[in-house]
């Protein structure tokens, strides 16, 4: 006997006119020096990192969770990608979403709470036009990355906000903005025009470019703001990939910098791994990254923060180092 299916033809989907958004475009933050003079010393080390990454052309890596989008920090994270400190995004899938949204409509975000009462949550016509867009560019080239033909679809839109687009931005500067997919796990995912062949195509092509990136990161730096298992999970199996390469190669990818930022309280010996019997033994990004893959040469740093402290506080440092050394914008 056949398992049954679920029927999407009977689903109903609302426009986006009918949504209440918790989220509108004016929470968008101009560049700005507010960040706390504290947090930016904390984060020094890692602008230095990243200074000298760039200068050597090393991989500089940030992942992150959808929520960095919804704290409003987009224009200091284009201003480092246009200035050479990003050369690779990684996202989860949530991310096309709350970018796609906020350039289109110029907000975000929805109560769960709300409208999963009635069954609304995630039924909403022009955020599933995402799927058009991801089925349409794996008919032309089923090779193309998903965060590439996301971010070419809103660069060449009459978005009234697509200037604060980070995949508009990163497929305009050739920089890899790969999406690591979770089929089921985002609101897209409930309608019928979902593709899972063509998602999960365009999204290990991400995947693979994601890992080409790893491959550069000997004295490179790898962040992750907010992802606690994307991040760790996608970095560790492309570390893996490419560690398993430079060793046939007569090379090494060891000696890097990790930096986490998230809301969890860490002990002061973060670089030492917790034991079993605790809760943060299963927090992904300490073992894995503040622990476990760089225990062979590399540095890794935690700073627990919201992301609206944490990214002005990272492009706050270096600003201040620039200025110290004297290179100007």
């Amino acid at each position: 006997m056949q398992t049954p299916s679920f029927n999407l033809t009977s689903l109903k989907i609302k426009p986006l006119a009918e949504r209440q958004h918790d989220l509108q475009v004016d929470c968008i933050r101009d560049l700005e020096r507010g960040a706390s003079p504290l947090m930016v010393e904390v984060l020094r080390p890692v602008a230095e990192c990243l200074m000298r990454a760039k200068e050597s052309g090393t991989a500089r890596i940030l992942m992150m969770g959808a929520h960095v989008i919804r704290s409003g920090v987009q224009r200091y994270l284009i201003d480092l990608m246009e200035r050479g400190y990003l050369d690779c995004l990684a996202f989860n899938g949530a991310g096309i979403i709350h970018d796609y949204e906020f350039a289109r409509i110029g907000a975000t975000t929805e109560s769960v709470a709300r409208y999963i009462q009635t069954g609304e949550f995630g039924f909403w016509k022009e955020t599933a036009e995402l799927n058009d867009i991801v089925n349409a560019a794996y008919k032309k080239d089923p090779h193309v990355g998903l965060g590439q033909a996301v971010g070419r679809a809103i660069r060449e839109s009459d978005f009234p906000h697509k200037d604060i687009s980070l995949f508009a931005h990163a497929e305009r500067l050739g920089i890899p903005a790969t999406v690591h997919v979770c089929i089921g796990q985002d609101i897209i995912h409930q309608h019928p025009n979902f593709d899972g062949a063509a998602t999960g195509a365009l999204s290990y092509t991400d995947f693979l470019r994601f890992a080409a990136c790893v491959r550069r990161l000997e004295g490179g730096v790898v962040m992750n703001f907010g992802s606690a298992v994307m991040a760790p999970e996608v970095y560790l199996k492309a570390l893996s990939m490419a560690r398993n390469l430079a060793h046939q190669e007569g090379g090494e990818v060891r000696r890097f910098t990790t930096l986490v930022c998230d809301l969890h309280d860490l002990p002061s010996n973060f670089r030492r791994e917790a034991p079993r019997s605790s809760a943060g033994y299963y927090y992904r990004p300490w073992k894995t990254m503040l622990v476990r893959t760089v225990a062979d040469g590399g540095d890794s740093h935690y700073v627990k923060g919201t992301h609206a402290d944490t990214v002005p506080a990272l492009w706050q440092a270096i600003q201040n180092l620039e200025h110290k050394s004297g290179k100007t914008r």
